[in-house]
């Protein structure tokens, strides 16, 4: 496993990570959501990726029920949470990223994945509705206690970003070190353009999600639509008809046929590509069968598969390579 710095900071993060949303508490029985944080770890990863509202809180019950089985060395992994949508309470004060919410999800995530302290804290998503004082300063509050170690966004605009950087330097308090984006073939402009100078002034670091679009990025799809997968579940079928297109179900074919050239999956295929991009910190997979993360964790084994020529390759395919502005 290849270990990567977040950002500018001094904490080392496995450059593929495992996610629990739509599987733990939901998708999956406790004992196969063990079986895969095992598999990860054994094959060297070190983070482990939640939130409150993933399964509603129950997500994080389960991490927490198998990291106290497990009993790995608290110095040996990184776990997060993320706050904003709340673990579904409809009251005023239980979702946001006001000082009230923050502070009590923080303490509702340490006690369902019983752990003393959280590695990773991300405001889920920017509330227009708070102060970004409020919440930076809020954030710093947490870091001085000793509840969490780190604290980033999720899918928040450069902008964004960086107005939480300026006020944590103009009060001396501590900014985000990582944003938590999606970051896929078919997803690209925000880590690729976006970000692009946020990296160099504050040195981002990016926990980047959905790196197959939500199983696109498979040979899943290509014929038949499965049963049993992530875009066939109970309300999703937002993201069914946004990410199952025909234009781009066309790419795919044409990157699996790639991906056989190449001796290799397109899943493999896919998560390199992103972790190509050495602004990826890390790629956090997601799964819900071992042998799908057994196939995923092999990724990094391709990487020099990935030569300026197969690039050009891809590029071609997908037709979407976002324009850098001329600086």
């Amino acid at each position: 496993m290849e270990y990567r710095r977040l950002g500018n900071s001094g904490l080392q993060v496995s450059a593929l990570s495992l996610g629990s949303w739509l599987t733990f508490g939901k998708q999956i029985g406790d004992d196969i959501a063990e079986k895969l944080m095992i598999l990860a770890y054994e094959n060297g990863v070190n983070f482990f990726d939640n939130a409150e509202i993933y399964a509603r809180g129950q997500s994080e019950i389960v991490m927490g029920k198998i990291l106290k089985k497990v009993n790995w060395k608290r110095s040996s992994y990184l776990v997060s949470s993320k706050a904003f949508f709340g673990d579904g309470g409809q009251k005023p004060n239980q979702r946001g990223l006001s000082r009230k919410h923050l502070t009590e999800a923080c303490h509702a995530a340490l006690k369902r994945l019983q752990v003393d302290y959280l590695d990773l804290y991300f405001c889920h998503r920017p509330d227009k509705t708070t102060p970004t004082v409020e919440t930076v300063r809020t954030m710093n509050t947490l870091i001085e206690q000793g509840k969490i170690l780190y604290w980033g966004t999720s899918e928040w605009s450069a902008q964004e970003v960086m107005e939480a950087h300026m006020i944590a330097e103009k009060y001396g308090l501590i900014g985000p070190t990582m944003e938590q984006p999606q970051y896929n073939m078919f997803h690209r402009n925000k880590v690729e353009v976006e970000y692009d100078q946020i990296y160099k002034t504050v040195g981002l670091g990016t926990t980047i999600w959905s790196p197959l679009a939500s199983g696109v990025l498979t040979d899943k799809y290509l014929n038949e639509f499965p049963e049993g997968t992530r875009l066939g579940m109970e309300g999703l079928d937002w993201l069914k008809e946004r990410s199952l297109t025909p234009e781009r179900l066309e790419k795919v074919r044409e990157l699996n046929k790639l991906a056989l050239e190449l001796d290799t999956s397109l899943a493999k295929l896919a998560i390199a590509w992103c972790l190509k991009n050495e602004d990826v910190s890390t790629v956090i997979l997601g799964a819900s069968k071992p042998h799908h993360l057994e196939e995923t964790l092999a990724s990094t084994d391709i990487l020099e598969k990935i030569t300026d020529e197969v690039t050009e390759k891809i590029e071609e395919i997908l037709g979407n390579q976002p324009e850098k502005p001329p600086f």
